[in-house]
């Protein structure tokens, strides 16, 4: 990310600051992740914003039919796409320690090397096409993807896996999200 792009003035939003809907959402978020992590604290500015992530974060882990490494290898491959170092590093960290991502999955996608795992491969190139078609794949592109042995059930899943990042990665974006010690260990050195 550019040094050279907007910055919102918003100042992150601390429990102790919060209004009462935003701080029913950084309780949630503390809940579930042992931590108010700094994305979150920025998004909750708008609380909607923070409520939609929430939701479709949620459906996509439980409705998305994509195994936890599976999950991972999608929102590493679009938080590259997007560009969004701190979403990168959170999803790295997230493979690593929660996922069970082979590392080897997480790296290559994060060097832009030959994922070693065909299964994998199919599942972040074909993720990379609905990112860069703008939803729009052609034939042989969703065959490829159907043959590697996902369902269009999945392509619905990646779809909503790119709202998701869209508001992550972008709120990042215009926040200059600063990345958590949590995720530091997989801070991606060009982002």
């Amino acid at each position: 990310m550019s040094n050279n792009t907007y910055k919102l003035g918003l100042k992150p939003v601390e429990l102790e600051n919060a209004n009462g809907e935003q701080k029913e959402l950084l309780e949630k978020a503390n809940n579930a992740n042992g931590m108010i992590p700094n994305m979150y604290k920025n998004m909750v500015n708008l609380p909607g914003l923070q409520d939609t992530y929430d939701t479709g974060y949620n459906h996509f882990r439980k409705q998305s039919g994509f195994t936890p490494p599976e999950q991972e290898v999608v929102f590493v491959t679009l938080s590259i796409q997007n560009a969004c170092g701190y979403c990168t590093a959170a999803h790295s960290f997230i493979a690593d320690n929660m996922s069970k991502t082979p590392v080897e999955v997480t790296n290559a996608i994060r060097e832009g090397k030959e994922i070693p795992d065909e299964k994998m491969k199919a599942l972040s190139e074909f993720t990379k096409v609905m990112h860069d078609t703008r939803g729009n794949p052609s034939p042989e592109q969703a065959k490829k993807f159907l043959d590697a042995g996902y369902t269009e059930k999945h392509i619905l899943g990646i779809i909503l896996a790119q709202s998701v990042k869209t508001i992550s990665n972008y709120s990042n974006h215009v926040f200059h999200t600063e990345i958590d010690e949590a995720f530091s260990g997989r801070i991606l050195e060009d982002a």
